[in-house]
């Protein structure tokens, strides 16, 4: 049997975000103000997001440990990450800040234990989910995110990195360069 456990979660979280990473580099400091429609976040709040999106998960597994999320404050949580959202920052800090907070959730996912993991949370309306299930969610959240990304690098003039990469490995097959 193939098992997925707390390594696993923290080997594929580094991926996505070496991914990610790599997309904050690609697109020019100058469109990080870029939004793509009205009422979207801009690259640079987008890139903001998905560095802080971890937040909520490690609250309620890392820090308190519940077991329900009756009573949880998602309105506090939330008001805090978007204005943490809108705050300025360079490309240069924007990456960095993807790094540690990438290297700070994956660091702790690599510490979990396979019974953490197994635990139920009881959601509302008497639903439940497992910790592993909630957790995952961090990664294909990021996921989403940066697939709009890579729309979004399309929209500014540059190719994804994911698509030099696979134009590369075509052109070496049929003997192109």
């Amino acid at each position: 049997m193939n098992h997925y456990g707390a390594k696993e979660l923290a080997e594929s979280f580094r991926t996505v975000r070496k991914n990610t990473i790599t997309i904050a580099q690609d697109i020019p400091e100058e469109k990080y103000n870029f939004r793509p429609a009205p009422n979207t976040r801009t690259v640079g709040e987008l890139l903001a997001h998905i560095s802080l999106a971890y937040n909520f998960q490690y609250q309620v597994h890392g820090q308190e440990h519940r077991s329900s999320l009756e009573g949880f404050d998602f309105s506090s949580l939330m008001q805090r990450l978007v204005a943490e959202e809108k705050v300025q920052r360079s490309k240069d800090r924007t990456i960095e800040v993807l790094q540690s907070s990438g290297e700070k959730w994956a660091n702790w996912l690599e510490g979990l234990t396979d019974s953490f993991l197994g635990e139920r949370v009881e959601m509302a309306a008497g639903m439940t989910r497992s910790r592993f299930e909630m957790i995952l969610s961090v990664k294909e959240h990021e996921m989403h995110h940066r697939g709009q990304l890579m729309l979004i690098e399309r929209m500014v003039g540059v190719v994804p990195h994911l698509t030099r990469e696979m134009q590369t490995r075509l052109a070496a097959a049929t003997g192109k360069s």
